[in-house]
Protein backbone atom coordinates (compact mmCIF):
# COMPACT_ATOMS: atom_id res chain seq x y z
CA UNK A 1 0.00 0.00 0.00
CA UNK A 2 0.89 3.80 -0.77
CA UNK A 3 0.34 5.31 2.46
CA UNK A 4 0.50 8.72 4.35
CA UNK A 5 1.42 9.24 7.87
CA UNK A 6 -0.03 12.88 9.28
CA UNK A 7 1.26 13.09 13.08
CA UNK A 8 2.85 15.80 15.07
CA UNK A 9 4.71 13.48 17.85
CA UNK A 10 7.49 12.90 16.05
CA UNK A 11 8.13 9.35 18.32
CA UNK A 12 5.52 8.00 16.91
CA UNK A 13 5.34 9.22 13.69
CA UNK A 14 8.96 7.48 13.09
CA UNK A 15 7.81 4.48 14.72
CA UNK A 16 4.80 3.84 12.25
CA UNK A 17 6.85 4.81 9.74
CA UNK A 18 9.48 2.20 10.11
CA UNK A 19 7.36 -0.53 11.26
CA UNK A 20 5.06 -0.21 7.82
CA UNK A 21 7.81 0.59 5.74
CA UNK A 22 9.88 -3.17 6.74
CA UNK A 23 6.03 -4.57 6.12
CA UNK A 24 6.77 -3.84 2.59
CA UNK A 25 4.64 -0.66 2.45
CA UNK A 26 5.52 2.46 0.70
CA UNK A 27 5.10 5.07 3.84
CA UNK A 28 5.52 9.43 3.46
CA UNK A 29 5.40 10.68 6.48
CA UNK A 30 4.08 14.33 7.15
CA UNK A 31 4.69 16.04 11.01
CA UNK A 32 2.02 18.34 10.77
CA UNK A 33 -1.64 19.07 8.85
CA UNK A 34 -0.12 22.13 6.68
CA UNK A 35 2.56 19.82 5.16
CA UNK A 36 0.28 16.51 5.41
CA UNK A 37 -2.91 18.45 3.61
CA UNK A 38 -0.46 19.26 0.63
CA UNK A 39 0.88 15.47 0.40
CA UNK A 40 -3.00 14.34 0.29
CA UNK A 41 -3.26 16.65 -2.42
CA UNK A 42 -0.90 16.12 -4.63
CA UNK A 43 -0.10 12.02 -3.89
CA UNK A 44 -3.08 9.60 -4.77
CA UNK A 45 -2.30 7.40 -1.64
CA UNK A 46 -4.34 3.99 -0.15
CA UNK A 47 -4.75 5.22 2.54
CA UNK A 48 -4.28 7.72 5.58
CA UNK A 49 -3.53 8.31 9.23
CA UNK A 50 -4.62 11.52 10.06
CA UNK A 51 -4.00 12.18 13.60
CA UNK A 52 -7.67 14.21 15.00
CA UNK A 53 -4.99 17.01 16.95
CA UNK A 54 -2.40 19.01 15.69
CA UNK A 55 -1.07 22.00 16.44
CA UNK A 56 -2.19 24.30 13.27
CA UNK A 57 -4.29 23.13 10.93
CA UNK A 58 -5.62 20.11 12.40
CA UNK A 59 -7.09 16.66 11.34
CA UNK A 60 -10.58 17.51 11.01
CA UNK A 61 -9.64 20.71 9.20
CA UNK A 62 -7.77 18.54 6.44
CA UNK A 63 -9.94 15.89 6.55
CA UNK A 64 -13.33 18.20 5.36
CA UNK A 65 -11.14 19.99 3.18
CA UNK A 66 -10.45 16.91 1.69
CA UNK A 67 -14.26 15.93 1.30
CA UNK A 68 -15.18 18.92 0.34
CA UNK A 69 -12.53 19.31 -2.83
CA UNK A 70 -13.73 15.55 -3.88
CA UNK A 71 -10.44 13.57 -2.19
CA UNK A 72 -12.07 10.20 -2.06
CA UNK A 73 -8.51 8.85 -0.15
CA UNK A 74 -9.70 6.47 2.96
CA UNK A 75 -8.94 8.48 6.21
CA UNK A 76 -8.24 6.35 9.51
CA UNK A 77 -8.17 9.17 11.96
CA UNK A 78 -6.11 9.04 15.21
CA UNK A 79 -7.49 10.19 18.29
CA UNK A 80 -6.49 10.46 22.00
CA UNK A 81 -10.10 11.13 22.25
CA UNK A 82 -12.47 8.21 23.11
CA UNK A 83 -15.69 9.72 23.51
CA UNK A 84 -18.75 8.52 21.34
CA UNK A 85 -18.89 12.40 20.57
CA UNK A 86 -15.94 12.50 19.10
CA UNK A 87 -16.21 9.58 17.18
CA UNK A 88 -19.60 10.28 15.43
CA UNK A 89 -18.43 14.33 14.88
CA UNK A 90 -14.97 12.57 13.10
CA UNK A 91 -16.89 9.94 10.75
CA UNK A 92 -19.40 12.97 10.62
CA UNK A 93 -16.63 15.05 8.95
CA UNK A 94 -15.28 11.95 6.86
CA UNK A 95 -13.46 10.19 7.88
CA UNK A 96 -13.77 5.97 7.21
CA UNK A 97 -12.16 4.53 10.56
CA UNK A 98 -11.56 5.40 13.81
CA UNK A 99 -8.84 4.65 16.54
CA UNK A 100 -7.75 5.21 19.85
CA UNK A 101 -4.65 5.86 21.45
CA UNK A 102 -3.40 3.41 22.92
CA UNK A 103 -3.66 1.07 20.33
CA UNK A 104 -1.95 -2.02 18.63
CA UNK A 105 -0.12 -1.96 15.54
CA UNK A 106 -1.85 -4.96 14.50
CA UNK A 107 -4.86 -3.38 14.67
CA UNK A 108 -3.67 -0.44 12.62
CA UNK A 109 -2.75 -2.57 9.97
CA UNK A 110 -5.50 -4.82 9.78
CA UNK A 111 -7.81 -1.60 9.62
CA UNK A 112 -5.68 0.48 6.99
CA UNK A 113 -5.71 -2.76 4.96
CA UNK A 114 -9.66 -3.44 4.68
CA UNK A 115 -9.50 0.59 4.13
CA UNK A 116 -7.76 -0.26 1.15
CA UNK A 117 -9.84 -3.07 0.30
CA UNK A 118 -12.68 -1.38 0.36
CA UNK A 119 -11.09 1.42 -2.05
CA UNK A 120 -10.57 -1.33 -4.68
CA UNK A 121 -13.71 -3.32 -4.18
CA UNK A 122 -12.50 -6.36 -2.99
CA UNK A 123 -13.68 -6.94 0.39
CA UNK A 124 -12.49 -11.01 0.65
CA UNK A 125 -8.63 -10.50 1.52
CA UNK A 126 -8.10 -13.59 -0.51
CA UNK A 127 -7.43 -12.50 -4.22
CA UNK A 128 -6.97 -15.44 -6.85
CA UNK A 129 -5.85 -14.90 -10.45
CA UNK A 130 -5.70 -18.22 -12.70
CA UNK A 131 -3.51 -20.74 -10.17
CA UNK A 132 -2.07 -18.35 -7.93
CA UNK A 133 -3.81 -17.09 -4.64
CA UNK A 134 -3.33 -13.74 -2.75
CA UNK A 135 -3.89 -13.90 0.58
CA UNK A 136 -3.21 -9.86 1.65
CA UNK A 137 -4.11 -10.58 5.05
CA UNK A 138 -1.98 -13.43 5.43
CA UNK A 139 1.23 -11.70 3.21
CA UNK A 140 0.92 -15.50 1.28
CA UNK A 141 0.67 -16.25 -2.00
CA UNK A 142 0.40 -20.10 -3.26
CA UNK A 143 0.28 -21.24 -6.66
CA UNK A 144 -1.83 -24.35 -7.14
CA UNK A 145 -1.95 -24.60 -3.62
CA UNK A 146 2.06 -24.85 -3.04
CA UNK A 147 3.12 -21.87 -1.07
CA UNK A 148 5.40 -19.25 -2.85
CA UNK A 149 8.32 -16.71 -0.63
CA UNK A 150 8.35 -13.66 -1.21
CA UNK A 151 10.36 -10.06 0.17
CA UNK A 152 8.03 -7.84 1.64
CA UNK A 153 8.91 -5.55 -1.77
CA UNK A 154 8.17 -8.08 -3.79
CA UNK A 155 4.89 -8.89 -2.25
CA UNK A 156 3.89 -5.45 -2.19
CA UNK A 157 4.25 -5.34 -6.45
CA UNK A 158 1.95 -9.06 -6.74
CA UNK A 159 -0.42 -6.72 -4.14
CA UNK A 160 -0.25 -3.93 -6.23
CA UNK A 161 -0.97 -5.79 -9.94
CA UNK A 162 -3.49 -8.15 -7.61
CA UNK A 163 -5.52 -5.19 -7.10
CA UNK A 164 -6.24 -4.24 -10.99
CA UNK A 165 -6.28 -7.95 -12.70
CA UNK A 166 -6.10 -7.81 -16.26
CA UNK A 167 -5.16 -4.10 -15.72
CA UNK A 168 -2.20 -2.31 -17.31
CA UNK A 169 0.14 -0.96 -15.16
CA UNK A 170 2.91 1.62 -16.51
CA UNK A 171 6.42 1.84 -14.60
CA UNK A 172 5.56 4.79 -13.32
CA UNK A 173 2.39 4.25 -11.76
CA UNK A 174 4.07 0.61 -10.13
CA UNK A 175 6.58 2.90 -8.59
CA UNK A 176 4.19 5.23 -7.40
CA UNK A 177 2.33 2.35 -5.86
CA UNK A 178 6.36 0.85 -4.36
CA UNK A 179 7.73 3.77 -3.18
CA UNK A 180 8.03 6.57 -1.05
CA UNK A 181 8.58 10.15 -1.80
CA UNK A 182 11.74 9.93 -0.24
CA UNK A 183 13.44 6.46 -1.36
CA UNK A 184 14.56 7.85 -4.98
CA UNK A 185 14.75 4.02 -6.48
CA UNK A 186 16.79 3.36 -9.17
CA UNK A 187 15.65 4.02 -12.67
CA UNK A 188 15.44 0.37 -13.34
CA UNK A 189 13.64 -0.68 -9.74
CA UNK A 190 10.48 -1.50 -11.37
CA UNK A 191 11.91 -3.86 -14.30
CA UNK A 192 14.15 -5.63 -11.90
CA UNK A 193 11.43 -6.42 -9.07
CA UNK A 194 9.23 -7.80 -12.07
CA UNK A 195 11.60 -9.70 -13.31
CA UNK A 196 12.04 -11.72 -9.91
CA UNK A 197 8.45 -12.00 -9.20
CA UNK A 198 7.57 -13.36 -12.33
CA UNK A 199 10.31 -16.41 -12.19
CA UNK A 200 8.67 -16.85 -8.39
CA UNK A 201 5.18 -17.10 -9.58
CA UNK A 202 5.66 -18.43 -12.86
CA UNK A 203 8.02 -21.33 -12.41
CA UNK A 204 10.07 -22.85 -15.80
CA UNK A 205 6.82 -25.08 -17.74
CA UNK A 206 4.18 -23.42 -16.33
CA UNK A 207 2.25 -20.97 -17.80
CA UNK A 208 2.85 -17.13 -17.27
CA UNK A 209 0.94 -14.61 -15.03
CA UNK A 210 2.98 -11.21 -15.92
CA UNK A 211 3.27 -10.40 -18.62
CA UNK A 212 4.69 -6.75 -20.28
CA UNK A 213 2.82 -4.81 -22.97
CA UNK A 214 5.73 -3.43 -24.74
CA UNK A 215 5.52 0.68 -24.50
CA UNK A 216 2.80 0.33 -22.10
CA UNK A 217 3.86 -1.52 -18.84
CA UNK A 218 2.50 -4.84 -16.91
CA UNK A 219 -0.54 -6.89 -16.04
CA UNK A 220 -1.26 -9.57 -14.03
CA UNK A 221 -4.14 -11.92 -15.74
CA UNK A 222 -4.10 -15.83 -16.71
Amino acid sequence: MRLLIVEDASRLRATLGQALTRMGHAVDLAENGDEGDIMGRTTKYDAVVLDRMMPGKDGLEVLRGWRRDGIDTPVLLLTALDGIEEKVRGLGDGADDYLTKPFALAELVARLEALSRRRYAQPDPKVNVGPLEIDTAAKAVRREGEDISLTAREFALLECLARRPGQVLSREQIEAQLYAELDGPLSNAVDSAICSLRRKVSPPGTPPLIHTRRGLGYVLEA
